[in-house]
């Protein structure tokens, strides 16, 4: 069963071979997808990687949104294929429209190097429909503009549609209602700021990155086989009620 995973780079990427190296540990088969590539070269799901792509200048992911490469992403992510995005990933795919809202620099204004909890809030996404809804992760994060921010009618939507998929346990930069990670309405496209891939050997203090991309692998697998991806994932039969939603009379 196909689970060739893209791996875009730009220039300024620096997270490629962490993600690679985690891939083919359990089973993927990373290809590398330069950003001057208009084409997705055929593979089963896509993750942008960190890094500081293009310097960050302007700001994180804005320059990267333009490249050849992102336009195949964008055409990717619309016939329902897997996206991943991971840290300045995350930033690009925010700047490429393919996820709402934007990451703004860390509360306190410094760059921020830790292991860190993070809470499954929905099995229904690519990245987390391995996970029960409250299992608590620790993954590091290392960022200085990861604080989550996004418009009040966004953030309405995303606590309606079931789309925030982690939350910190203890807020470490700021970030809107303690988001760390998000999905698209189709939810084949995930956004986070911890990296996964950097918790995937007892050697680098947490293994509990492996649940998730082995989540994200799935889903690439049931791509390459022609089923959807939303089939990963059920709407639970029961609702759970998000405690960090807004109570009205």
């Amino acid at each position: 069963m196909s689970r060739r995973i893209g791996v875009v780079v730009f220039p300024g990427s620096n997270c490629e071979a962490d993600a690679m190296e985690a891939l083919e540990g359990l089973g993927g088969e990373p290809v590398v997808l330069w950003h001057a590539d208009a084409t997705t070269r055929g593979v089963d799901a896509v993750i942008v990687p960190g890094g500081f792509a293009h310097g960050d200048y302007l700001r994180p992911g804005a320059i990267a949104r333009f490249s050849p490469v992102m336009a195949a992403v964008a055409d990717f992510a619309a016939e329902d294929g897997p996206v991943l995005g991971i840290c300045n990933g995350f930033q690009v795919l925010t700047e490429a429209g393919l996820l709402p809202g934007a990451l703004q620099k860390n509360r306190g204004l410094e760059f921020l190097c830790t292991t860190v909890p993070v809470r499954v809030e929905t099995r229904r996404s690519v990245l987390t429909s391995g996970l029960e809804p409250g299992a608590v992760l620790r993954i590091p994060i290392n960022h200085f503009e990861g604080n989550y921010t996004c418009s009040s009618e966004t953030l309405a939507e995303l606590r309606a549609e079931e789309r925030i998929i982690l939350r910190y346990v203890e807020n470490p930069n700021g970030s809107l209602d303690d988001i760390a990670g998000i999905c698209s309405p189709a939810r084949n496209v995930v956004g986070l700021m911890p990296h996964p891939e950097r918790a995937c050997h007892p050697l680098l203090g947490s293994t509990d990155g492996v649940a998730l991309l082995r989540s994200f692998l799935d889903a690439a697998a049931r791509r390459s086989t022609g089923r959807a991806v939303s089939e990963l994932a059920p709407r639970p039969s029961t609702s759970r009620r998000d405690p960090h939603s807004i109570q009205t009379s």
